[in-house]
């Protein structure tokens, strides 16, 4: 293998990974604190990053180094970059889990110290895991989930007040909750409408830097 058929294979897995991943080359770049341009070159096979950036690339991808220099089929890439999404939301999960599992803890130790089954400790949990959910989802830019997972946030934050106070006739609580539902819809639907707006002349600018490349 020579030098220029290595960098074609390592340009290849870069885009690859960068475009399953759907992030612009302005994205990566911020991430690397590099340029876009550098990630174009890369892309293009007139440069290769450094041993550094190229473990960066690698744990942002939840890739080895090695998948990065070796060459693969198409199969392959989707069976490689499989676990990447299986460890984000394992990681996620843990998280949750661990929310309950200290709500859990609790409970016991107050039902020992004072021999009370405090059960709404478990309703007041449910908020927090959530938030916890909504963050990973918020910073592996999954617009579903944050939607998602912001609607079940306001219905158990809801549902804690509902407990909180104790007097169960205050069910009405609840129909706040539509008018809010609602407008946390609108919300993250403008807010991922905008983020759409603002890629859209990247990846133009991309594809357009592609169809300029020279051909061999």
């Amino acid at each position: 293998m020579d030098l220029k058929e290595f960098r074609e294979i390592v340009a290849q897995n870069i885009y690859y990974l960068r475009t399953v991943n759907h992030m612009t080359q302005y994205e990566l770049g911020q991430k690397l604190n590099y340029s876009d341009k550098a990630i174009s070159k890369w892309e293009r096979g007139d440069g290769v990053p450094d041993a550094y950036i190229l473990t960066k690339i690698s744990e942002l991808f939840g890739v080895s180094v090695d998948y990065i220099l070796t060459e693969h089929s198409e199969q392959d890439k989707r069976v490689d970059t499989k676990p990447a999404k299986v460890a984000k939301q394992t990681i996620m999960n843990i998280s949750v889990i661990s929310v309950f599992v200290l709500a859990l803890l609790a409970f016991i130790i107050i039902a020992l110290t004072c021999d009370v089954y405090y059960w709404q400790v478990f309703v007041y949990a449910v908020p927090i895991a959530t938030i916890c959910a909504i963050v990973f989802s918020s910073v592996w830019e999954r617009a579903r989930g944050v939607l998602a997972y912001t609607s079940i946030l306001l219905w158990s934050l809801l549902a804690t007040i509902y407990v909180a106070i104790g007097n169960y006739s205050y069910w009405l609580i609840f129909v706040l909750g539509i008018p809010l539902q609602a407008i946390v819809f609108l919300v993250l639907r403008l807010k991922i409408t905008i983020t759409v707006t603002k890629k859209l002349p990247k990846q133009k600018e991309e594809e357009n830097q592609t169809q300029d490349e020279p051909k061999n």
